[in-house]
C-alpha cells in the first residue's frame, strides 16, 4: 500500500513517527533541527554531509536521526533530482533500520533562492520518497504486502516553517498511485502480464472510477480494425492466452473542457524480435516493451484520482505479443494499415510503430468525425520505441513534434515541466530526412517499415512512420484541419539505473504529463 502523507508543523512533536531523515545540502548550517548534535558528530566522522550517516541520539524520533546530503546544488548540471535522491535514499535507509513511520526534515532553507528550477523541491522530496518504497507486483503477491512494503506513514517538515498543504499531499500520492499501476503492468514478466492480463488489471484497477473502459480481445476484430498490430500478433496466434487485446480508456472532466489528450500506447508483453529474432543475449528484459502503455493506464489514474475538471482524455493502448515462428510476420510482406497505407515490411523487430499506427489511426477517425467534441486535440504515442534513443541521449524520455505540435510548443512543454518535477525529457526535431528514410523505392507500397539500427535519426524517423501509417499526414501545419501530435519515446528513461532485465521501471512520463495538464490548468 501507498504510505500515508502528514504534515508536521513542529519537527519537536514526533510522538507517531520512529525516524528522522533530514535532508540538506549544508549540514553544518547553525540554527536547524538537530544542529548542535550534527556538529558534535561531524568532529568523529569526516563523511557526515558527504553520505547517507545513520546517527543514535535520543533526540530523534525513535532515536534514529539519518542525515542526507543532496550534495551541491549550485553547480552547472546541477538540478531537483538531487533533492529527491537524497530523500530516497535516507528513506530507504530508515527503512533498512526498521523504521515503519519515518518524518522527513527538509532543510529548503540550504535550497538556491530565488532559483525557479527548485520551485517542486518538495513535491519532488515526496514523490521519490514513496517511489523508493514501490516493490514489484509479482513481489508482493508472492511475500505479501505487509513484508515487502512495511512502511506505513511518512510525514514531513520544512525548516523555513511553510506548509505543504493537504492539495500538494493528495496530489502526490494521485501520482504514486499512477506510478504504481504502470509500474505493476509495465514491469511484471510475459507470463503474468500477458495481453489479457495487463488488460483484466487495468480494467480491475478503475473498477467503480470515472475511468471508461472498454476492451477488444476478440481476434477477428482486431483483425479488421487493427491490421498492423494483428500482423504483430500472428506469431502467437496459435497460443489463446498470448492473443492480443486493445483497451480503451476514457475520462471526461467536469467541464467546461478546454484540452483534450489523445495517446496511443505500446504494449508489447513480450518481444522476441519476431522472426527477426534478437540474438547475441539481447532478449532479457524484453517484457518490459510494454511500459509505454502501462504508463498511460498509470497516467489515468492520475486522472481518477485528481478528475482535473477541464480535461478529455482518450486512450488506445495495444498489448500484443512479438513471436516468432511458422505463422508470424516476415520481412517484404507488404501489409494496409488501419489507415489504408501500405506498409512493406523491413524487420519484424522494429513491431512497435506497427502498433502504433493503427491505435493512432483510430483516435484521429473520432477526432475528424467530430471535431468539435474534441477541443484542442494533443495526439501523443509513448512507447519504449527504440534503442536509438537510449543510445543517443542515455537516461532520458525524448519528445518528437509534428508542425502543429511545434507550433503550440508541446515537446517544450514537456520537457519543461519534466524538469522542474524530476522527469526528465530532452527533445529531437521531426526533419523532412525522415520522410526520405520511409519513403517508397516503387508503386507497390506507399512507406517502408525499417529497423531502428540505421546510422542517423533511427529514433526520429519513426516518428514520420508513424504519421505517414496512421494517416496524420494529412494534418500537417497547412492542412484544413492541422491535428497536435508529439511522439514520446521513453525508452532511456523507463528503467532505474537502465536495467531492463532486472530494475525497477520508472513509469516515465506520468509525472510530466500530471504536471503539464493536471496541475496546470
Amino acid at each position: 500500500p501507498v504510505p500515508a502523507l502528514e504534515f508536521v508543523s513542529d519537527p519537536s512533536s514526533f510522538s507517531s513517527f520512529d525516524s528522522v531523515v533530514f535532508v540538506s545540502s549544508n549540514f553544518e548550517a547553525k540554527g536547524l533541527p538537530f544542529s548542535d548534535f550534527i556538529n558534535s558528530a561531524r568532529k568523529v566522522d569526516a563523511r557526515i554531509g558527504k553520505d547517507v550517516s545513520f546517527l543514535f541520539t535520543e533526540t530523534a524520533a525513535g532515536s534514529r536521526l539519518i542525515l542526507s546530503p543532496t550534495g551541491s546544488l549550485t553547480s552547472d548540471t546541477a538540478d531537483v533530482r538531487q533533492i529527491g535522491e537524497a530523500s530516497k535514499a535516507g528513506i530507504l535507509r530508515a527503512r533498512s533500520s526498521g523504521s515503519i513511520n519515518p518524518l522527513l526534515v527538509v532543510d529548503n532553507l540550504s535550497f538556491p533562492k530565488n532559483d525557479s528550477d527548485y520551485s517542486r523541491a518538495i513535491e519532488v522530496t515526496l514523490i521519490f520518497a514513496l517511489s523508493s518504497l514501490y516493490q514489484g507486483l509479482q513481489s508482493r503477491e508472492h511475500l505479501g504486502e505487509e513484508k515487502t512494503e512495511p512502511i506505513k506513514k511518512i510525514g514531513i517538515h520544512v525548516t523555513d516553517g511553510s506548509t505543504v498543504t493537504q492539495t500538494t499531499l493528495t496530489q502526490v500520492r494521485s501520482i504514486e498511485l499512477g506510478r504504481r499501476l504502470g509500474r505493476d503492468v509495465g514491469g511484471a514478466d510475459p507470463e503474468r502480464m500477458t495481453a489479457h492480463n495487463c488488460a483484466d488489471y487495468i480494467e480491475k484497477s478503475f473498477a467503480d472510477s470515472v475511468i471508461k473502459v472498454q476492451t477488444t480481445k476478440d481476434v477477428e476484430v482486431i483483425k479488421k480494425e487493427y491490421p498492423l498490430l494483428a500482423a504483430v500478433a500472428r506469431g502467437s496466434e496459435h497460443v489463446p492466452r498470448h492473443h492480443p487485446a486493445i483497451v480503451r480508456l476514457e475520462y471526461q472532466g467536469q467541464g467546461p473542457i478546454s484540452r483534450t489528450l489523445l495517446f496511443s500506447g505500446k504494449g508489447v508483453t513480450y518481444d522476441t524480435g519476431g522472426n527477426d529474432i534478437k540474438t547475441g543475449g539481447i532478449m532479457p528484459g524484453m517484457s518490459r516493451d510494454k511500459l509505454g502503455a502501462a504508463s498511460i493506464a498509470g497516467f489515468f489514474k492520475v486522472l481518477s484520482e485528481l478528475k482535473p475538471p477541464h480535461l478529455r482524455a482518450i486512450a488506445e493502448l495495444g498489448f500484443v505479443r512479438n513471436s516468432c515462428g511458422s505463422n508470424a510476420y516476415v520481412a517484404d510482406e507488404v501489409l494496409l494499415s488501419h489507415a489504408g497505407v501500405r506498409v512493406i515490411i523491413g524487420n519484424t523487430d522494429a513491431e512497435g510503430r506497427l502498433v502504433l499506427a493503427d491505435l493512432l489511426s483510430h483516435l484521429r477517425q473520432d477526432v475528424i468525425a467530430n471535431p468539435d467534441q474534441y477541443p484542442d486535440p494533443r495526439f501523443m504515442t509513448v512507447a519504449t520505441l527504440t534503442g536509438h534513443a537510449l543510445r543517443s541521449v542515455g537516461p532520458y524520455t525524448i519528445a518528437i513534434d509534428n508542425g502543429p505540435a511545434r507550433s503550440k510548443g508541446i515537446a517544450n512543454f514537456l520537457q519543461g515541466n519534466g524538469h522542474l518535477w524530476a522527469d526528465p525529457f530532452e527533445v529531437s526535431t521531426l526533419r523532412r530526412e525522415d520522410f526520405k528514410i520511409i519513403a517508397p523505392a516503387r508503386d507497390e507500397f506507399d512507406i517502408r517499415q525499417v529497423p531502428s539500427g540505421v546510422p542517423a535519426r533511427g529514433h526520429q524517423y519513426p516518428a514520420a512512420f508513424l504519421i505517414t501509417a496512421s494517416g496524420m499526414s494529412a494534418h500537417s501545419r497547412d492542412a484544413k484541419l492541422p491535428l497536435a501530435y508529439t511522439h514520446i519515446d521513453v525508452c532511456g528513461g523507463s528503467m532505474e539505473d537502465g536495467n531492463f532485465h532486472t530494475g525497477i521501471p520508472t513509469a516515465t512520463p506520468i509525472i510530466a504529463l500530471t504536471a503539464a495538464y493536471v496541475l496546470q490548468a
